[in-house]
């Protein structure tokens, strides 16, 4: 069982750290004319219930619908604990990574857990949660049980729930906001940013293990995921929804660590990279929690960018399939140099980080390589891998007062 615990932990840990409560029912329901409904999360079932209220701390719990029909859930953390005015206050937009929720930014106790400092230090905190998790599962007509809930990728986590998140968060702000992403959370801001996409809503970006090229990504566990074409595997045989939890995932998964020079002795080291300064109670507040969903669509796109090293959309694999989408043979890609270069930035990344590999992140710095001087700032961490970003006793003092301190100038 503990071998099991560990395997799924880092299978979750893929690109980006969060959790969600355990798995409850759909949220949608058949109506009589055969429709999903989507329903809300019982009062007493919701991240603000579960998470943010027990450490007093008001929360609201809020729903903005995409443009393609995902009902996602957004919790708002208005003012510290202290209390204080509303109003007025600079707007935070936290991102989760994948296969995560938003309970990314709430593991750590409240003195040291990014969403609670950034409300104790005069912030207005939104906390996104991406279509397929637990508390974003609904649709305006689809169930998560028909296949067509599941088709899609990251290009639609830019194309509609990123711009429907920051435009609600705009509007009940009233002001343009701060984000903070995490892992996948960078990557689908990073592609917004170079279509020109939410930067006139935007303050500035926090980017933690930034994820743009992938190429060079060291984890064997993920790199021969994706050489032997996992997902495309699950997708063939008819799994749309890539649940962690899953025996098809775990089974194809467990194949991999039989592979020579594949150690699974310490599974969460041999996917992340060696973590510095996670505490075993942490570790257990994650396992208390289970993984999230998301499509197999998008764990496929996510194995393309290991397998080629570039930024692109989702490929069919078929030059009439890929015209037919984009109206040209090969899918488009996303162009890092065309991030606006007064946009202020700031990118933290670790030395030991598995995932979000030194060398690919230099890559993404050498596109900014003409962004204003004054606009980027450059975080190094070598001690610091993925998890540590979002679960480390140290994250405090070594990220987030550096983060928050950006933020304030802006």
């Amino acid at each position: 069982m503990a071998n099991s615990l560990a395997f799924v932990l880092t299978l979750t840990l893929f690109c980006g750290l969060a959790v969600g409560s355990s798995r409850t029912k759909l949220f949608s329901d058949k109506s009589q004319n055969g429709m999903a409904a989507a329903l809300a999360p019982s009062v007493g079932d919701g991240v603000c219930a579960s998470m943010i209220e027990p450490q007093d701390y008001i929360c609201e719990e809020h729903t903005v619908t995409t443009e393609d029909g995902y009902i996602l859930s957004l919790q708002r953390i208005p003012v510290g604990r202290s209390g204080g005015t509303r109003g007025n206050r600079p707007p935070v937009l936290l991102q989760h990574g994948l296969l995560m929720d938003g309970i990314t930014w709430l593991l750590l106790p409240p003195d040291q857990s990014l969403a609670f400092l950034l409300a104790d230090n005069g912030f207005d905190v939104w906390i996104a949660n991406t279509r397929g998790t637990k508390y974003s599962r609904g649709h305006v007509s689809l169930s998560p049980d028909d296949s067509a809930y599941w088709d899609w990728t990251w290009d639609e986590l830019v194309t509609y729930d990123l711009p429907a998140t920051f435009q609600y968060v705009h509007d009940q702000a009233g002001q343009n906001l701060h984000y903070v992403g995490h892992s996948l959370g960078t990557l689908i801001a990073l592609a917004a940013f170079s279509k020109n996409q939410l930067v006139n809503s935007l303050r500035s970006a926090a980017l933690l293990c930034p994820i743009a090229y992938v190429g060079q990504m060291s984890s064997p566990l993920a790199r021969n995921a994706a050489k032997d074409f996992l997902a495309e595997a699950l997708h063939w045989l008819g799994l749309n929804e890539f649940d962690p939890r899953g025996e098809a995932v775990v089974k194809l998964l467990k194949i991999i660590c039989n592979k020579p020079g594949v150690d699974c002795t310490d599974l969460l080291t041999s996917f992340t990279g060696q973590n510095c300064c996670l505490n075993s109670s942490i570790v257990d507040v994650f396992l208390s929690h289970e993984p999230q969903s998301t499509a197999t669509k998008n764990m496929i796109h996510i194995s393309q960018m290991i397998r080629e090293g570039t930024i692109a959309m989702y490929d069919y694999d078929d030059e009439e399939k890929n015209r037919e989408h984009y109206g040209q043979t090969s899918p488009p890609v996303y162009n890092m140099t065309s991030i606006p270069n007064d946009l202020p930035l700031f990118l933290s990344y670790g030395g030991a980080d598995a995932l979000s590999d030194i060398n690919d992140v230099q890559l993404l710095l050498d596109s900014l390589k003409d962004h204003d001087g004054d606009k980027l700032v450059k975080q190094y961490r070598v001690d610091y891998a993925h998890a540590d970003y979002v679960m480390s006793a140290n994250a405090k003092q070594d990220v987030y007062d550096p983060l928050i301190a950006f933020f304030r100038l802006q």
